[in-house]
């Protein structure tokens, strides 16, 4: 699917799912056609999906792979989120080897860790009541463009979703901020705008291009994480999702 799925400087779903281009221009569901009442940015792992199982058992790989004495349970949850070079320095992986740990990761992932993967339940159904009430959704995810696109594809959520920005599959070093920068760029600067994530990158990301974050504890995040990044507000279920972001944006 990855191979034959496009990726440029985004992916835009194709018309018959969303018609938007990404750049707050106008959208058409069924019979109604509108311009977006708000920007809604959406982190992926964490947020929107449970990737847990398919991430640690390829950073397990990894560092088994490497010689190297594996993360215990409770840290391979830190994993969920961050650029994985950023990770694997983060638990003491030195410098010199971040690249080969970061080939052996990615070739059990691609492989099909990238799909052992689910969606939160109730997500689907908040992000339904956000379209019906006019806000475009972009998914911007530090998880590289070329594994985002198909696990959104695979796990049905491209049809809610006007577009879908991650990092380069590469070492071009790459941060929530850059992510969020590109799935920014063409909109209009005066509309209303919020990021929802997980994790405290989500939060100062959203935080460097002026956009408030909204927390969900469903994710990685450690205890008080979010509150002292500077989220706005955190919330603890999925069905609490859409309500909170309609109360912020004063949709």
């Amino acid at each position: 699917m990855a191979g034959s799925t496009p990726v440029g400087p985004a992916y835009l779903p194709p018309p018959g799912r969303c018609t938007g281009d990404g750049t707050g221009g106008t959208r058409e569901d069924g019979d109604v056609t509108f311009s977006p009442a708000a920007l809604v940015l959406l982190d992926l792992d964490g947020t929107l999906t449970d990737s847990f199982p398919g991430i640690s058992a390829s950073v397990t790989h990894a560092f088994t792979a490497a010689g190297l004495a594996v993360p215990t349970p409770t840290e391979l949850r830190s994993f969920v989120g961050p650029p994985l070079p950023e990770s694997f320095l983060a638990h003491g992986v030195p410098p010199a080897r971040v690249a080969e740990l970061v080939t052996s990761y990615r070739a059990v992932f691609a492989a099909g860790g990238m799909y052992d993967n689910a969606v939160y339940d109730g997500v689907l159904d908040a992000l339904a009541e956000l379209r019906r009430l006019g806000c475009a959704l972009v998914v911007a995810t530090s998880k590289p463009e070329i594994y985002a696109v198909p696990i959104c594809e695979r796990l049905g959520i491209t049809p809610y979703v006007d577009g879908i920005f991650g990092a380069p599959l590469d070492h071009v070093p790459s941060s929530k901020a850059l992510v969020i920068e590109r799935a920014l760029t063409g909109r209009d600067p005066g509309e209303r705008r919020l990021m929802v994530g997980d994790r405290e990158h989500d939060v100062l990301g959203a935080a460097a291009h002026g956009v408030p974050c909204l927390g969900v504890r469903w994710g990685y995040a450690a205890p008080d994480e979010l509150e002292e990044a500077g989220a706005v507000r955190v919330v603890d279920r999925t069905d609490q999702l859409a309500p909170a972001v309609v109360d912020l944006l004063s949709l």
